[in-house]
């Protein structure tokens, strides 16, 4: 065990931890202000239900390698065997029960990117059912098949280095089927973002706890870390451009809240690729990312005619769809030897094999997702009423207000 990179994986995991208290700040800006303490408590319930879950049962079917190509057995179930001991499956210099806190940052800031697709509109009691369905059927699986031992998409030669996959694409294509299941909005036209400080705070702490989350990943602070750290910030800077230039072409004007996007666009995008490719290609990741995610918010959203209130398709699914290609072309070796070359350093082969990755988990996650909500909407009402959406769910649902005028 090495001391040094305990510290570092302890600092990594408290900065992804973070996130999570952030995109409740951000989201919560990003709504009207009878809406701003409903929109935080979905990320709170996920804070909370996942953390007992990933202890629980979680983990182990994560990352167990007792299990099978799809999914981890039960034999760390409760954390049994999970020790301080490290585990050289996964680090051979940190303790085991760190690697599983790490982990359990990501399971948990994954479930509440979810929420930015209905925020203002599903029931809490129905949102915590699904979450804790959605938390042992669909992300223990993923992050099996891409990080566990044995998994398939691991075994096929697919790279996600922090997530693009596992965390992004997974919320967002489960957060736009929850939008379609809803439906559209009361009076969504009307909506405005009632606090963009809230959102330029929760912003600001997303992108710090991202060099806890894309460089902590490697879980050890050598070159590969340092190359995440580099790209992970460059991207983020890259991704503000270019969503920042394309609006201001396109609506004559910057906005903050754009640029915010933006950002996180770019942090998306680079997340599966920080740690395999050269600086120049996060410049590249991230300047696209911020105009394909622009492009999805603006356009793609309003020609579908779907309702995902605050982007997390449009965001994380598209920008994580991006990035995963965007591996596919960039990845080098040069970078990362436990990585592979991309299309651009001689192999074509690894492109069909991020492609296998993205369509496998755009139809598992999309398909399980629905089947929960719609067998979770057979028992209880998933959506409030009318009444409740205008009053907003702050007074209506949790009896409190944010503000008092």
């Amino acid at each position: 065990m090495q001391p040094a990179d305990s510290v570092f994986m302890f600092v990594a995991t408290a900065l992804v931890w973070i996130m999570t208290p952030a995109i409740a700040l951000f989201y919560g800006g990003m709504v009207k202000s009878k809406n701003v303490l409903s929109t935080a408590m979905y990320s709170f319930g996920s804070l909370a239900v996942v953390s007992v879950l990933w202890v629980l049962v979680g983990y182990s079917l994560a990352f167990s390698p007792s299990g099978n190509a799809i999914i981890g057995g039960l034999n760390w179930s409760g954390l049994h065997g999970v020790t301080f001991k490290p585990n050289a499956d996964y680090s051979a210099t940190i303790p085991h029960n760190l690697f599983m806190l790490f982990q359990m940052t990501f399971a948990i800031i994954t479930v509440a990117i979810i929420s930015g697709g209905f925020v203002g509109r599903m029931k809490f009691s129905a949102y915590l059912i699904f979450i804790t369905a959605w938390c042992l059927l669909v992300y223990s699986p993923v992050a099996h098949w891409v990080w566990g031992v044995g998994g398939w998409l691991r075994n096929l030669g697919t790279l996600d280095f922090a997530g693009g996959n596992v965390v992004h694409i997974s919320s967002g294509v489960a957060g736009l089927v929850l939008a379609i299941v809803l439906g559209k909005r009361k009076h969504s036209e009307a909506e405005a973002k009632h606090n963009l400080m809230l959102v330029l705070i929760g912003g600001s702490f997303l992108w710090l706890g991202w060099f806890g989350f894309n460089v902590g990943s490697a879980l050890t602070l050598n070159n590969v870390a340092m190359t995440a750290f580099v790209n992970t910030n460059t991207a983020a800077a890259c991704g503000m451009i270019g969503w920042t230039a394309v609006e201001w072409i396109t609506n004559k004007k910057p906005s903050l809240s754009g640029a915010i996007s933006g950002g996180v666009a770019g942090l998306v995008a680079i997340t599966p690729a920080c740690g395999f490719v050269e600086t120049y290609a996060s410049i590249i990741i991230g300047i696209v990312g911020g105009i394909v995610c622009f492009w999805a918010v603006t356009y793609l959203k309003t020609k579908l005619g779907y309702d995902d209130t605050l982007d997390a398709f449009g965001i994380h699914g598209i920008g994580g769809t991006w990035g995963g290609i965007a591996t596919g072309l960039f990845a080098t070796k040069a970078v990362n030897d436990a990585g592979a070359n991309g299309v651009f350093y001689g192999d074509p082969s690894l492109i069909l094999k991020q492609l296998t990755a993205i369509v496998a988990t755009y139809i598992f996650v999309a398909v399980v997702s629905y089947v929960i909500i719609k067998v979770i909407q057979l028992f209880m009402p998933i959506r409030v009423d009318e009444e409740a959406e205008i009053k907003g769910l702050d007074i209506t649902m949790h009896g409190e207000q944010a503000y008092i005028d």
